[in-house]
């Protein structure tokens, strides 16, 4: 009867997901490339090292959690004491005793799922046991220089990345700069062996009351003065021992984590310390990029020189698209920003991206969020960085998982909506501007208790009675069992997903325009088109349990389906889409976009922001064009005469968001604005920025030129 129910829900999510393809387009594949019922890679997929990453598809998995490849290894390490122990199969606290050979082991699974890039948790040497329980996540590091002997060694890592290179697939690091294991105390707190005195807690002592002498005495107690490594790392001096975090203000960057040891990142010598150790494990296992853990919790000034140099050094060992994206714990994308432009990193992970899927997708709110997170998007625009290089994800190791979200949000009442939901939900994240990112067991109907711990299973069978009780999408499996299934709907929904993302270059890397958003209706559309053979994408979505139809502007005479729903219909030049419940569309036109010969530039005004200034540009002749093809870069003089480019923007709503600093520098500066159409042709004006108020209030009417 199993059987029966999972082959139904295979053949059913088939049909909701693409239907029957006749031919294909595919965009990226040789015309001689057979159509078979296996995956077809590009060949991009092939050339890791040359890949950019805005092509690739991120699996996040714990180590831990996914498949034991060495049992021998469970227990640590046999001859350094404070990074042995912890395996507890039956406790959602322990080390459950996977490792980097089962990895390896699985790297056909990921393959087949359509999965290029494998982002792990901290694989390095941890303090194995501490108050705040077993290190089977990796964040407590003690050495900087080996893979934790739980997870196997320095070789075996060797092997993952020669292995999955082999395949294609890239190999990313999870990486902390924030903070290492709690092995610094304080007499304050602390008596001589380690141990509280009173409170489980050291609170945290303010800058101001440091300055007046009100400081914690930092101890290291017999027998830990040398257990980091490198050594710099076992001296106080080195961290900023203002006692725990309590996550608000100031203590959010100074304070340590839960007695974490949290290193001072203004020092020069700390930068400069982070900054080797990680160039040292690029030089020795040439991963493919990092994921950088408590990316808030840092001084920005740390970020402004860590990121750079790091690339730089990975393209001196012949790494050319290393990339790095950091964990920003905000859905702001004012705060998530400033980390890509004050901070210079290249990408961080999308929480206002999580957000606004769960908002709508589970819980049933108004599609306008998705329209403000696309609107957002000019904030990650500069010269260096832009939202296509977002990470987007629906749920992780700390938060908890789409199908926990899914559960609770109740909206869903039937296991067949459950799986529709999260079918849906992937196929956006999927299709979006950014980068997908899977969290290991969603595509297994993983649903977990809640964030942290909760949403931690084992894919190999697992002892643990609070992971075994819980109801899985799409299955009648439990984490009970092995969980490396081929044939699950949602492991097949998100491998043709893959597919129709591989194919097309402008679902992974085209210009994402808002089509379809209406306060009384949950169904939205957008477009993606790629500017250099621009023909328009059309996706559409119906969160909603009803069938929703809806008339918008064609871009074509008419369109080829894709995937999904098959359900339009072009005439007199407009489309309407006829959605039903829980489904989605793709179809991409079969005629290039018509172009606007001509468009002027209007300015409307500055606004300042916390630290920065947001520009506010639109195109006077707009409302005559269904979508606008043009590119606006925004370049500020400097004092020799020379421009330098701040921000790009190719849709509406047009901004440059550009920092105070440069600004200040240029003072008063002069903004050159290009307007540049699909053909090359280019039109440029020049303004002073005004100095007030009054002044802006004159420009707003002002057209430029």
């Amino acid at each position: 009867m199993i059987k029966f129910i999972k082959l139904f829900l295979l053949l059913s999510t088939s049909v909701l997901l693409l239907g029957c393809v006749d031919k294909p387009v595919v965009d990226d594949v040789p015309e001689t490339t057979p159509k078979t019922s296996a995956l077809i890679f590009p060949p991009i997929y092939d050339d890791y090292l040359n890949r950019n990453v805005q092509d690739d598809i991120f699996y996040f998995v714990m180590p831990d959690r996914f498949n034991n490849g060495n049992p021998a290894n469970d227990n640590g390490s046999s001859s350094v004491e404070i990074s042995r122990g912890g395996f507890i199969a039956d406790s959602p606290f322990g080390f459950h005793g996977g490792d980097i050979q089962g990895l390896e082991q699985k790297l056909d699974y990921l393959k087949n799922l359509g999965v290029s890039a494998i982002w792990m948790t901290p694989i390095l040497r941890n303090k194995a046991i501490q108050a705040g329980g077993y290190a089977h996540h990796g964040y407590w590091i003690i050495d900087f220089t080996q893979i934790d002997p739980h997870f196997g060694s320095n070789d075996d890592l060797k092997s993952l990345i020669n292995a999955a290179h082999r395949k294609g697939i890239k190999v990313f690091f999870d990486i902390i700069t924030n903070h290492t294991a709690d092995v610094i105390k304080y007499e304050e707190c602390h008596d001589p062996e380690g141990n509280f005195q009173n409170e489980n807690t050291c609170p945290y002592k303010t800058k101001q009351q440091v300055a007046n002498n009100n400081k914690y005495t930092p101890f290291l107690p017999v027998g830990t003065k040398n257990l980091k490594v490198p050594n710099w790392l076992n001296d106080p001096k080195f961290y900023n021992n203002q006692g725990d975090s309590f996550w608000q203000g100031e203590s959010a960057v100074n304070g340590d984590f839960v007695g974490l040891d949290d290193l001072n990142t203004r020092l020069p010598e700390v930068i400069s310390g982070m900054t080797e150790i990680y160039q040292n494990l690029i030089t020795e296992f040439k991963p493919d990029g990092f994921r950088i853990d408590t990316v808030k919790h840092v001084d920005m000034i740390f970020w402004s020189q860590f990121s750079p140099t790091i690339v730089e050094h990975a393209k001196s060992q012949g790494i050319p698209n290393f990339h790095i994206f950091g964990e920003v714990y905000s859905g702001d994308p004012r705060v998530l920003s400033s980390y890509t432009t004050l901070g210079k990193m290249p990408s961080v992970l999308d929480f206002g991206f999580q957000s606004a899927a769960a908002d709508v997708f589970y819980r049933g709110k108004s599609s306008s969020v998705i329209a403000q997170l696309f609107e957002n998007d000019d904030y990650y625009s500069d010269q260096d960085s832009h939202a296509n290089l977002l990470m987007n994800f629906l749920g992780n190791h700390d938060m908890g998982r789409a199908g926990f979200f899914i559960e609770d949000a109740g909206l869903a009442q039937s296991d067949s909506e459950k799986l529709k939901r999260s079918i849906l939900s992937h196929a956006f994240m999927y299709l979006s501007r950014g980068v997908p990112v899977i969290y290991y067991g969603d595509e297994q109907g993983f649903t977990g208790d809640g964030g942290d711990i909760a949403s931690r299973e084992d894919m190999f069978p697992s002892q643990v009675d609070e992971y075994n009780d819980n109801n899985l999408i799409g299955t009648h499996s439990t984490t009970a069992e092995n969980n490396f299934d081929q044939t699950h709907p949602i492991y097949i929904a998100l491998r043709e997903l893959a597919q129709l993302r591989m194919q097309h270059k402008a679902l992974r890397r085209g210009t994402t325009f808002n089509r379809y958003f209406n306060s009384s209706s949950n169904a939205f559309a957008i477009s993606r088109v790629d500017k250099s053979a621009p023909f328009e994408y059309l996706l559409a979505f119906n969160p909603s349990p009803e069938t929703q139809t809806f008339t918008i502007g064609a871009t074509a005479d008419d369109y080829q389906w894709l995937a999904g729903d098959k359900k339009l219909r072009v005439h007199d030049g407009m489309i309407t889409i006829s959605l039903p419940p829980l489904s989605y569309s793709v179809h991409k036109a079969k005629t290039a976009m018509r172009q606007s010969q001509s468009s002027t530039i209007l300015f409307s005004g500055f606004e300042r922001q916390s630290g920065r200034i947001r520009f506010d540009y639109s195109l006077a002749d707009a409302s005559s064009l269904i979508i606008p093809l043009f590119e606006i870069r925004t370049e500020i003089k400097n004092q020799k005469g020379q421009y330098y480019l701040v921000a790009t923007d190719s849709a509406p709503p047009y901004s440059a968001v550009v920092t105070e600093e440069l600004i200040d520098l240029y003072s008063p500066p002069s903004i050159r604005v290009t307007l540049e159409d699909p053909q090359g042709n280019t039109k440029t004006t020049e303004f002073v920025l005004p100095t007030d108020q009054q002044a802006v209030q004159n420009e707003k009417n002002i057209s430029y030129p």
